[in-house]
């Protein structure tokens, strides 16, 4: 078989477009020895290999596994629906599990919601006496100063700074 047809349909392989009939032919081709292989089929030719090899590995039996694909019939007077429901009870148990979470945090919601509420309707800061709105606002912007003047200290400081590292580069 020519190599640019081998080429032609590892690359509909690659591509995921070969039918079943030119994967046959691929494998029948790759399992045979070719003694002037170019080297990039020799790349698909370990791979192939490699399948080919896989596929002579009889698959393992697990008793366990056939048993719960094809279960043993109840004995004789024991229903099946007593036998679901019993196998089953770890189902119902992450339901009810669920929604003992879900309850609960919905109530943590709802009482850190009103605790929110509760504490913005406290700290309101309405005034009924103009007088006491003027007073708190003096003090507010007292403080403002206050540190705005802390601020422009250390500004003042660092034009000091400035002024001394232009003086060192002009000499």
């Amino acid at each position: 078989m020519e190599f640019n047809k081998i080429r032609e349909l590892l690359d509909r392989y690659w591509d995921g477009a070969s039918t079943l009939e030119e994967e046959e032919e691929l494998r029948s081709f790759f399992s045979m020895e070719h003694p002037h292989l170019p080297a990039d089929l020799k790349e698909a030719q370990a791979l192939f290999g490699y399948f080919a090899a896989e596929a002579d590995i009889p698959m393992p039996v697990f008793p366990e596994i056939e048993t719960l694909i094809a279960p043993t019939p109840p004995p004789a007077g024991k229903t099946v629906l007593k036998t679901m429901v019993w196998h089953h009870w770890m189902k119902y148990a992450a339901i009810l599990l669920m929604a003992v979470g879900i309850g609960y945090g919905a109530r943590q919601f709802t009482s850190r919601h009103d605790g929110v509420l509760a504490e913005r309707s406290i700290a309101a800061d309405t005034y009924d006496d103009p007088k006491e709105a003027f007073a708190a606002t003096q003090k507010a912007l007292a403080l403002l100063s206050r540190n705005l003047n802390k601020g422009t200290a250390q500004v003042q400081k660092l034009s000091y700074f400035n002024d001394a590292t232009e003086k060192i580069r002009a000499n």
